[in-house]
């Protein structure tokens, strides 16, 4: 675990009451989140909560025949497992480390156990939960009603917002099954961006070349999701 990797970049964390940071700080501990890892899977009651620093969680919508779409994602504006406080314990969605990186997790029990005794805790989860909402909604309406190339843009900022570089460790196929299209697609739709000089992708590696080009080139769908975030969480995005 690095040395410079702390629960306070973590922006929900960081955002917490000091006297709530002071109690927290001995009971978090590190995680190494590598590519791929499921947190949880559809149905089972949650162990832990997580808080990605350096890491981004899709959450993602599974069915039957084993396909699956992203619903949203979590960096480190976040946590994982908000079904948990909502009075579920479960979900039917499943949670996997989208790019590696590190974080915290944090007991079920004892995030209850704050929950209960912290007003503003609560305060600050719920509106976090709102907005995790709102980016669940603008997913359906992006995927049902704008092309894949402003899916893939609102996508690759939604991710470039929360990871602090430039570069998303994201093969094609990884991105065909976030976004539950074809991997053809996707290749085709990416290769338009590096055309376009906004991004440049290599051997799995995506490197944000264009930011205001891409937010020029998605639907209104990342502006909504932004704003609402900002508006709910102000102390959070500055973190």
């Amino acid at each position: 675990m690095r040395l410079d990797n702390t629960p306070w970049q973590n922006g929900l964390l960081a955002a917490l009451p000091l006297e709530e940071q002071d109690r927290w700080v001995d009971l978090l501990e590190p995680a190494e989140l590598p590519l791929g890892k499921v947190l949880y899977e559809s149905g089972c009651k949650l162990g832990h909560v997580y808080f990605p620093t350096s890491s981004i969680v899709s959450l993602l919508y599974v069915l039957e025949d084993g396909d699956s779409a992203e619903i949203a994602v979590v960096g480190k504006e976040g946590l994982v497992g908000v079904s948990l406080f909502m009075g579920g314990e479960t979900t039917p969605s499943r949670a996997v480390v989208q790019s590696a990186g590190l974080g915290y997790r944090l007991k079920a029990s004892l995030l209850m156990e704050a929950f209960n005794r912290s007003p503003a805790v609560v305060h600050l989860l719920l509106r976090y939960t709102q907005a995790l909402i709102t980016q669940m909604a603008q997913t359906a309406v992006c995927n049902r009603h704008h092309s894949l190339d402003q899916q893939l843009c609102r996508w690759l900022l939604l991710s470039h917002d929360r990871l602090s570089g430039d570069e998303l460790l994201m093969t094609q196929e990884l991105i065909a099954n976030m976004l539950g299209v074809r991997r053809e697609g996707v290749t085709e739709a990416a290769g338009q961006l590096q055309r376009d000089g906004l991004i440049r992708y290599q051997r799995g590696r995506i490197t944000i070349i264009d930011r205001p080009g891409l937010e020029l080139r998605t639907c209104e769908c990342y502006a909504v999701v932004k704003r609402e975030y900002d508006r709910l969480l102000p102390d959070v995005v500055a973190c």
